[in-house]
């Protein structure tokens, strides 16, 4: 009767460390496949917020070159009934949204280099700088205004637009873990706006 008991015995172990083997390998399996999406998650966690940020900071340069500008007089806005092509009073804009934007690291610090002649449009003067490769792009409307009613009350204001693009870190992500898959945009151009009254 002792006989069987121990052949048994062996024969319950192999079945036993096989099915402890087969266990690990689909643990292992498991990981394999659960890490590279727990990596394209917490990369695109990042990612996100990372571009809400720089898009604070881009909201945050316009605003300060709205304040600015509304300072800033109209005086020479126009030279003979026309608008002037580039009036002094708004490189000094320009350079305070370069600062709020090298303040806040999203360019880096002299990579825009001087304020270049602007584009005129109407009342809007559009200046186009390279940071150093990405354009960055200031457009400062100096006849925004605001009525209510009739008849109305008229405000006159400056609008500031910036525009700078956001390049994504998550289709290199994609791009790492899973080779030859197609890919989105990489780049998104942020644009934010701020209006302030003029003040002179």
């Amino acid at each position: 009767m002792t006989q069987p008991s121990r052949s048994r015995a062996p024969s319950l172990r192999r079945a036993a460390e096989h099915l402890r083997r087969q266990t690990e390998g689909s643990a292992i399996l498991e990981f394999a496949i659960s890490v590279p999406l727990l990596v394209v998650f917490i990369v695109g966690i990042f990612d996100f917020g990372a571009a809400f940020d720089q898009k604070q900071k881009i909201e945050q340069a316009a605003q300060e070159g709205a304040i600015v500008a509304a300072a800033q007089p109209t005086s020479d806005l126009y030279s003979d009934l026309a608008p002037n092509p580039t009036p002094n009073s708004l490189p000094p804009v320009v350079t305070a949204v370069v600062n709020s934007l090298t303040g806040s690291a999203v360019v880096a610090t002299g990579a825009c280099g001087t304020v270049p002649a602007p584009t005129t449009s109407g009342m809007t003067w559009t200046y186009t700088m390279k940071c150093p490769t990405d354009s960055l792009v200031v457009a400062i409307n100096r006849g925004w205004d605001y009525s209510s009613g009739t008849p109305s009350p008229q405000a006159v204001g400056t609008t500031v637009t910036v525009t700078y693009p956001y390049h994504w870190r998550f289709n290199s992500a994609i791009q790492l873990l899973f080779p030859g898959t197609s890919s989105y945009a990489a780049v998104t151009t942020v644009t934010e706006s701020a209006t302030a009254h003029n003040q002179m």
